[in-house]
């Protein structure tokens, strides 16, 4: 039995110049300039890859709006080149593509405004071990069907509606753990539950319909 040596690569892979004839038998370029071109362009299709993805888990309806910012390790709010951003200002924040592009931080979050009569409920310590506690299943099932992602500590759970409160309120009794946002308030966006519908079901009167529940 023969084995058989692989043919050896004479085109550069990036620009299909002939490769040097002192090349490596592995070499893939011709040279520095067609490896960086390279590198680059893994690189924007792994960064276009990474925001077709969110832009497939999060609503469009969010991703129209001027309301993006990055994130720190300690959920900080980021502008895209990593300087400290602000709920109060909008200078500070970015559409959705730059945010989704930028690698400041971890990752992205979303700024809410009163005027764009968006709520998010905040069930805090709701998932154990991949499975919604009673409490939590309870509420879900109350309200209407809507957008729901994952908290980035993978233990909470974001409802996000059309809607408004007065101010943000929070709701603690025994277990239960609750918070209500629309404004001055940004949200970090992470994983779309799988099979929830991809837009903002309405919630008028939002703070009393979670307070009715509990």
């Amino acid at each position: 039995m023969t084995s058989t040596t692989p043919a050896r690569r004479t085109q550069c892979e990036q620009c299909a110049g002939p490769l040097p004839l002192m090349a490596r038998a592995d070499a893939l370029y011709c040279g520095a300039t067609c490896r960086k071109r390279a590198s680059r362009a893994r690189l924007a299709a792994e960064r276009a890859r990474v925001e077709g993805e969110q832009a497939a888990r999060v609503p469009a309806e969010l991703r129209a709006q001027a309301r993006w910012v990055r994130y720190s390790s300690k959920k900080v709010p980021l502008r895209i080149d990593g300087r400290f951003a602000s709920v109060q200002d909008p200078s500070s924040w970015s559409d959705f593509t730059a945010a989704s592009k930028a690698s400041a931080g971890e990752g992205i979050g979303f700024v809410l405004t009163a005027s764009d009569g968006i709520v998010v409920v905040d069930l805090d310590h709701a998932v154990e071990d991949g499975r919604l506690l009673p409490w939590a299943q309870a509420i879900v099932d109350e309200l209407p069907p809507t957008y729901m992602e994952r908290g980035r500590s993978g233990t909470g759970l974001h409802l996000w509606f059309r809607g408004q409160v007065p101010a943000g309120r929070r709701i603690r009794r025994g277990e239960i753990a609750i918070e209500v946002y629309s404004d001055r308030r940004y949200m970090i966006v992470g994983d779309r539950v799988s099979g929830t519908p991809l837009e903002l079901a309405e919630l008028p009167e939002a703070a009393q319909v979670i307070a009715s529940l509990v």
